[in-house]
């Protein structure tokens, strides 16, 4: 991965906390958001599953589609929640540091 695909999840999750603070009426996500925490929720699960039953059938293209689809509903979900993808890796990084006595 290269930093310019980091820079872009970043990107990502700020426009996605962007149309959550100002909905847009045509905005996927705005729409997303007004069904609620539980649909949003739903939607990980649906992309979960599709992108596990992806991996099953060995589709890589479908694969690729599936995972971009759930990373998005993901952060979707975490932006609703008020949690960032920093949050996320901060704690993967804890969790690493806990497993391995604090070494790579």
């Amino acid at each position: 991965m290269t930093e310019s695909n980091l820079e872009f999840i970043g990107e990502l999750e700020n426009i996605i906390q962007s149309r959550l603070d100002h909905p847009v009426g045509e905005s996927y996500t705005a729409k997303l958001a007004a069904a609620g925490t539980k649909r949003i929720a739903q939607k990980v699960g649906e992309e979960g599953i599709e992108l596990a039953l992806a991996a099953v059938v060995g589709d890589r293209d479908e694969i690729i589609d599936e995972a971009a689809d759930l990373v998005y509903h993901v952060i979707v979900l975490l932006s609703n929640e008020r949690v960032t993808l920093a949050d996320v890796v901060t704690r993967l990084e804890l969790r690493h540091s806990d497993r391995t006595g604090g070494s790579a």
